[in-house]
């Protein structure tokens, strides 16, 4: 091989080397800088990643989709050639489909294991059967040579139960139903009717009942002792004394000390006096009787105090029990500002002046529409213009009718082209009258409250169909029903006025929450104990 040498004064020619270029683009780049690559130098492209290539392709192939009608819609165009090819696409798509479908033929299983009574013996013996069904599952060991069996199974000797007295059932068929013997049922019934009716006995009542043992296999057993709450102050207990039965009367001692709650109304009149400890019963009546007399809304402040007064009865026994409001009471700034008092056999609320509760207004006789007014009219059936005195409801036959407010019966009964019907009257010179009735609820003489059921709708008398036909008098001559609004409120004077407010203020006496005490048991109420740990408890103090 040749070797190069330099001459002299001369300057060999540079040679140049090829290297790489990745193509990176310099940060600043001269405008007269040349675009070609120099010289050897390889120029070789940044090879693009995965991805970018992936959606390159599917870009394409989207593009080109879309372009290819697959499913053409087959109520467009309806005979043409691009139909008959999605008609086409249709059929072939379901006839794959139909060659893919599932088949129904049974699976084939395990064939079923072979059990014999041995292996059912086995599993019956781990199983765990109700007792409705016997409950004989589970291993049992045989009987050995030693085990006498007996002759029969001996009973319990004494059986006690408790029975409750249902609506509608007899005290003699409830004692039979519990295993009492028919001869002793009777004598029981015959004990407890001598001291108190049968029928005052509420439903619900139950009855502790003690069975002795049987005098002979399949007799019935004899009662023992017998004993139920009769009344909230009475007990009643049948003994059974050699074969004698005998009645004892336990007479339990019951306060009759009403209860007072006391409390501010706050947020909720009825969740404060529910939180006080009133029965939910007696806040309802309480809230009924004072928005009778006033607006609760606008006339009772969240500062006011309420005060209930309920008839409250306490058991030595223990059993407590809770009756009416007897007074409803709100205060403001520690004075009375309503006073309500239930006086009377009727049970009304009077305020602390004697005046009664207010019932304004009349209600509807029957809830249907008015069907012809007041006025001059032409008579349905007997086809003249005639005054009509009265108003004319439309209602189904046998719909109930009420007295619109508070009266007296002055008549019942026919009355001409009225047919059967009832006059009330209200007090002042008012008076009203239902007609064409199918039958009456009431007597003539009868006092009758608003809202009251007195006789019931029909079509007696003059009269083309079932309807009310309700007139209204005043001073004798008949007006318009529905130009009248009254009210009315009942007045204590007298004696009775006397009565009431001295009842009042022996009722304010009370204080509130004394009636949540227990009563204290007296030296003859005290049972004895019965056994030996009891006696441990009840110790005596000496000293």
């Amino acid at each position: 091989m040749e070797q190069l040498r330099e001459l002299p004064g001369e300057t060999a020619p540079a040679i140049e080397e090829p290297f790489l270029d990745f193509g990176d683009v310099p940060p600043a780049r001269s405008a007269s800088a040349s675009d070609s690559p120099a010289p050897g130098k390889i120029v070789l492209k940044r090879v693009e990643d995965w991805r970018a290539r992936f959606d390159e392709w599917r870009n394409e192939a989207s593009r080109r989709f879309e372009g290819i009608d697959i499913a053409p819609d087959l109520a467009e165009d309806i005979g043409s050639r691009r139909w008959f090819r999605g008609l086409g696409t249709m059929l072939g798509l379901s006839a794959v489909a139909l060659a893919l479908w599932p088949d129904f033929a049974p699976l084939e299983a395990r064939p079923a294991m072979a059990i014999d009574q041995t292996a059912r013996d086995e599993f019956r013996s781990q199983m765990i059967l109700p007792l409705a069904l016997g409950a004989d599952s589970g291993r049992q060991m045989g009987a050995g040579p030693r085990v006498i069996p007996l002759a029969s199974a001996p009973e319990r000797p004494q059986v006690e139960l408790v029975a409750t007295l249902s609506r509608g059932d007899s005290f003699e068929r409830m004692l039979q139903r519990a295993g009492v013997g028919p001869s002793d049922a009777a004598r029981v019934q015959e004990l407890i009717a001598g001291e108190m009716p049968l029928d005052q006995i509420e439903p619900g009542t139950t009855i502790d009942i003690t069975l002795g043992r049987r005098p002979a296999p399949g007799a019935a057993r004899p009662l023992d002792d017998l004993s139920f709450r009769a009344r909230f102050d009475l007990e009643l207990e049948v003994l059974n004394d050699n074969g004698n039965l005998s009645l004892r009367r336990n007479v339990i001692r019951v306060d009759d000390t009403p209860l007072r709650i006391r409390g501010t109304v706050g947020q909720s009149l009825y969740r404060s006096a529910r939180a006080a400890g009133a029965p939910s019963s007696a806040v309802q009546e309480f809230i009924k009787a004072l928005d009778g007399q006033i607006d609760l809304e606008r006339s009772v402040r969240a500062t006011d105090e309420f005060d209930i007064i309920v008839a409250y009865r306490r058991a030595a026994t223990g059993e407590r029990q809770a009756g009416k409001v007897l007074y409803a009471g709100i205060d403001r700034d520690g004075k009375p500002k309503t006073q309500l008092m239930r006086w009377g056999q009727d049970g009304n609320f009077f305020e602390a002046s004697g005046v009664g509760e207010q019932r304004g207004g009349m209600v509807s006789p029957v809830p249907g529409r008015l069907t012809s007014g007041y006025g001059m009219r032409r008579h349905p059936i007997l086809g003249y213009r005639r005054m009509h005195s009265g108003v004319d409801f439309s209602a189904r036959y046998g719909t109930p009718i009420v007295a619109v407010t508070d009266g007296r019966v002055a008549a019942a009964g026919r009355m001409g082209g009225c047919g059967i019907a009832v006059r009330l009257s209200h007090g002042n010179g008012l008076s009203t009258r239902y007609c064409h009735m199918s039958r009456m609820a009431v007597n003539s003489g009868q006092q009758v409250r608003r809202g009251q059921v007195i006789g019931y709708v029909g079509s007696t008398g003059l009269s083309t169909g079932a309807h009310l036909h309700y007139e209204m008098y005043r001073n004798g001559r008949a007006v318009d029903p529905r130009t009248v609004n009254f009210v009315t409120r009942a007045q204590l004077e007298g004696r009775e006025l006397m009565s009431f407010r001295a009842a009042l203020s022996e009722l304010k006496m009370i204080e509130p929450g004394a009636a949540l005490e227990d009563l204290e048991l007296q030296p003859s109420e005290i049972a004895a104990p019965k056994r030996e740990i009891e006696k441990i408890d009840n110790k005596r103090k000496i000293g």
